[in-house]
């Protein structure tokens, strides 16, 4: 397989065509030629063989497959065995929008394994294909990263709420119902997955489902201008792609499909954030008013920190995480619950990748574990799990602390506030 190449079809689009073969000259002003969509399910071994079948009787000149570079690399198992940043992984949503990302990956791997088929088999099956044919062969997805963020961004705190509680079911193997993965292609099929999609959430259907038919579209229309074009796709996105080509003119500017989610946008999880940093400052505030003497100002502080730094460490002793992050989980947990901003499992987490050092590849050997256990010989998992526990720890620990302390400052009777919950 020959180096990727990038270049770039018409300059008055933003867009690169990605090819993993030598591209043959071609200009945006030549004539659109013909573009056959095959859908395909991604864990169907019946896909393989159409997709192969599609390309030695068509004989395009470009084959163009629903990957992005980052996704073929996994695919092909090209990633670069280096330490993953830590750092940039815990900051803000990250970490919670790469657990989804899991889940989903995790999700496919399992019907995969049923099916015997990994997981974009078919798409390496159209690679192999159009090298035997000598064609060209196009990745044309969006980035997965970008896919991620702007899929996640684009939620609103119920959506995560459904879309969580939709995802882990399916990951445990509870509540399943049989599926004939050979008719997942036939279009009522797919539309009526599609449509339950929308209804668990119709934003992250927009952007992982309409945002990325337009991004194909528009890619497919400028491979046209080159030659006969074959596109592997999900069946989920054959009829949205159509639309689009029928009317390349309306397609949205990929421009704006590429474009990373603000980190300013005001979320649930951020106003949550201030709401509970107010209500620690208010509670500050009482304990200085209502405090007769400096010990039980320090009082005060001692529950504070015992309580939301123990909470955190538990959590990172039940994570199984290294003595040194749940030392570092008690030590910081009473700073960082005062800032909406940060948080205990971050620090904690960073100890126990230091510890543990996790790689690209641990990446890739989660999404094949079968059982817990297994997750848990994963390196990158255990950070996971230690900054979650931690975090987790920490907030159970800022409300059990303040209830605690207004108790000990005469501020709540627990009789009454019991009477009154009864």
């Amino acid at each position: 397989m020959e180096n990727a190449e990038v270049k770039k079809e018409d300059a008055a689009l933003p867009c690169q065509i990605v090819d993993l073969t030598a591209p043959q000259d071609g200009g945006a002003d030549a004539q659109a030629h013909e573009i056959i969509i095959v859908g395909t399910a991604h864990v169907s071994e019946k896909s393989v063989q159409e997709v192969i079948s599609a390309i030695e009787e068509k004989k395009p000149d470009i084959v163009a497959v629903e990957l992005c570079p980052a996704r073929y690399r996994s695919l092909t198992g090209q990633e670069e065995e280096k330490e993953i940043k830590i750092s940039e992984l815990l900051s803000g949503g990250k970490l919670y929008f790469f657990l989804v990302q899991w889940f989903l990956a995790y999700i496919q791997k399992k019907i995969g394994d049923e099916m015997g088929v990994k997981p974009g088999s078919e798409m390496l099956a159209a690679i192999e294909a159009a090298k035997r044919a000598g064609a060209r062969v196009a990745l044309v997805d969006r980035d997965v990263g970008i896919t991620i963020q702007r899929f996640w961004s684009a939620m609103g705190f119920l959506d995560k709420v459904r879309l969580i509680g939709s995802l882990i079911p399916a990951a445990f193997g509870w509540g399943e119902e049989e599926i004939d993965i050979d008719s997942i292609t036939e279009q009522d099929v797919v539309s009526q997955m599609i449509s339950e999609f929308r209804k668990i959430s119709p934003a992250a259907a927009n952007v992982l489902v309409d945002e990325r038919d337009a991004y194909l579209a528009r890619n497919l229309h400028l491979l046209s201008k080159q030659g006969r074009v074959l596109a592997v796709v999900g069946a989920g996105h054959r009829e949205g792609i159509l639309k689009h080509l029928a009317h390349p003119e309306s397609i949205p500017a990929l421009e704006s499909l590429n474009e990373k989610p603000s980190s300013h946008k005001i979320t649930f999880a951020k106003v949550f954030g201030i709401g509970v940093s107010l209500l620690i400052l208010a509670t500050i505030g009482l304990v200085i008013l209502k405090a007769q003497s400096s010990q039980n100002i320090l009082l005060a502080f001692g529950i504070w920190f015992i309580v939301t730094g123990g909470l955190s460490a538990l959590g990172v002793v039940l994570a199984r995480g290294h003595p040194l992050s749940a030392l570092t989980a008690l030590m910081v947990a009473w700073m960082t619950t005062l800032n909406p901003f940060v948080a205990a499992g971050w620090f904690a987490g960073m100890v126990e990748a230091w510890k543990q050092k996790p790689t690209v590849s641990d990446l890739k050997k989660l999404a094949q574990a079968n059982s817990f256990d297994e997750m848990m010989k994963n390196r990158l998992f255990k950070v996971i799990l230690v900054a979650s526990l931690a975090n987790l720890g920490a907030m159970a620990g800022t409300f059990i602390g303040i209830y605690l302390i207004w108790q000990r400052m005469g501020l709540v009777n627990p009789s009454e506030l019991l009477k009154g919950i009864i």
